[in-house]
């Protein structure tokens, strides 16, 4: 099995965005989930 890693490379900014878009996902979403604990206690 042979590996491009020239288009390995290439793809490492998309990866890295999309792993940025979760984690912005998720830490928004627990902030949402914690300011919505904080008034309906």
């Amino acid at each position: 099995m042979h590996i491009n890693f020239a288009a390995f490379l290439d793809t490492l900014p998309i990866m890295l965005y999309g792993m940025i878009s979760i984690f912005a996902v998720m830490a928004a979403i627990f902030a949402i989930v914690a300011i919505l604990n904080r008034f309906t206690k």
